[in-house]
């Protein structure tokens, strides 16, 4: 009944960017975990769940990111709108090849890419970009900038943070994430314990992202991990 009154308006539920990390901090067999990673948890029937747990589909998009100027689509706006629709997603994800192996972590300048990529989206009720990664910004502005000057009005940003190294103290990953790129009301943080945990993390993380509201609400009680 809620989603009543706006479906008719509205093209999709949801529309969601995943932005992952290849910059040069992640090697080639770190990247294949997160690629497949993100295809399994897809492919997983929690998620499938989740995605069709309500009439109205979820638009998603897919990106990798980098460097200043070094951040490619993956997967281009595609309507969530039956499971071959899903499976198909999983599998270009699967797929798909790394564009850039040497730049560093210029995660403003992805947060701005994905700022455009919402920007062209489908007609949808909400947005969210789901920022992954293993580092913090170590190249041009941050996302503070970003927010600043990028159009992120109802825009909210999730964070996945990478725990491959550290990182628990006031100036580590987690704390970089939870102070600088959550982002939006109800924004949330998972944490993975390294790449080998990525698949485990990005699938919690989607069936909270794409459950419908009342589902999601009761989610958002429990711990980021």
């Amino acid at each position: 009944m809620l989603l009543a009154v706006p479906a008719a308006a509205a093209d999709c539920r949801l529309a969601l960017a995943l932005a992952m990390d290849v910059s040069s901090s992640v090697d080639p067999s770190e990247d294949r975990l997160q690629r497949q990673g993100t295809a399994a948890a897809l492919a997983s029937p929690e998620v499938a769940a989740a995605f069709f747990a309500a009439d109205l589909p979820v638009a998603l998009a897919v990106y990798e990111w980098s460097g200043r100027y070094n951040q490619q689509v993956i997967l281009d706006w595609t309507m969530i709108d039956s499971p071959a629709a899903l499976t198909g997603a999983a599998e270009t994800v699967a797929a798909s090849l790394r564009g850039h192996t040497e730049f560093p972590t210029a995660m403003g300048y992805a947060l701005g890419f994905g700022a455009g990529l919402l920007a062209r989206a489908p007609d949808c009720l909400d947005k969210t970009l789901d920022m992954s990664g293993d580092g913090q910004n170590n190249e041009g502005f941050g996302p503070a900038i970003a927010y600043r000057e990028f159009a992120f009005d109802g825009i909210t940003v999730n964070g996945l943070a990478i725990n491959a190294a550290d990182f628990e103290g006031e100036l580590g990953l987690i704390a970089f994430y939870r102070r600088e790129v959550l982002h939006g009301p109800g924004a949330f943080l998972v944490i993975a314990d390294g790449f080998p945990d990525f698949a485990r993390a990005m699938r919690q993380k989607l069936v909270r992202e794409v459950s419908p509201a009342a589902i999601g609400g009761l989610m958002r009680r429990k711990e980021d991990r």
